[in-house]
């Protein structure tokens, strides 16, 4: 698969500086080609950043740990990851559980973000899935509870040994939907999750819901949301259509 149009240096949003300049969305359109698309889920599909952050805040307090240091620890992980990281004298696999019992009891404020629904509703069925850090029960509930259609197959924080920003997630994904990962287009919104695609060999475009844009340099395009993605297709072959952000 191959890239046409801006060259691969974009990042940014419209209202972004790194190292001091400013960032735009082009005025012309790239065309990226592709045979299976891998969606992160938090930040990408859904928000649902209150109900993590409400979740952690309170765990954080159960187990005395400072709930902003947890917070600047947790996003983009696995829960396990960071149970580890954050308290790795307690049993990461019980503590992981009452972490997930928390955010599936809470769903306030948890929406789909812009552009999603149109996307998904382009893709060709079989050609995409998504990959998340997510436990397997909390990502089934999180996308029923958005109204996203749930892939049969996913990939989250049990179906592989490693998480981001480890490329065994994205090179599990690309095998669900059999494709060879350098066909493969990642949508990721966190650093882990773009080296993650990055070291899959996939094509990733980053977008800035929530994480500063100095932080997503690394992927090879960056767009302030989904709106407006186009799809086309030719065979087995997808074309996204979108304007990037640049210099």
């Amino acid at each position: 698969m191959n890239r046409r149009g801006t060259p691969r240096n974009v990042s940014g949003n419209a209202a972004s500086r790194i190292e001091g300049m400013v960032l735009s969305v082009s005025s012309s359109p790239v065309t990226v080609t592709c045979k299976g698309v891998l969606f992160d889920m938090d930040g990408i599909l859904i928000s649902s950043i209150g109900s993590v952050e409400r979740s952690w805040s309170r765990w954080a307090l159960m187990r005395g740990v400072d709930p902003d240091y947890a917070l600047s620890v947790i996003h983009g992980r696995r829960t396990i990851d960071s149970v580890r990281t954050l308290r790795p004298d307690l049993d990461d696999e019980s503590e992981t559980r009452i972490v997930e019992d928390f955010e599936i009891e809470d769903t306030d404020g948890l929406v789909v973000l812009p552009g999603v629904c149109e996307l998904i509703e382009r893709l060709p069925l079989g050609c995409w899935t998504v990959v998340t850090s997510a436990t397997d029960r909390l990502a089934r509930v999180r996308l029923a509870t958005a109204g996203i259609p749930v892939p049969d197959r996913l990939v989250t924080a049990e179906t592989v040994l490693e998480g981001k920003p480890s490329p065994a997630p994205y090179l599990a994904g690309a095998e669900l939907v059999g494709v060879d990962p350098a066909h493969c287009v990642v949508f990721e919104d966190a650093a882990s999750g773009v080296a993650a695609g990055r070291a899959a060999g996939c094509i990733v475009i980053a977008t800035t819901f929530s994480h500063p844009t100095e932080r997503l340099k690394e992927a090879d395009y960056i767009v302030a949301d989904l709106i407006g993605i186009e799809v086309h297709r030719a065979g087995d072959v997808i074309e996204l259509r979108f304007f990037p952000l640049v210099r």
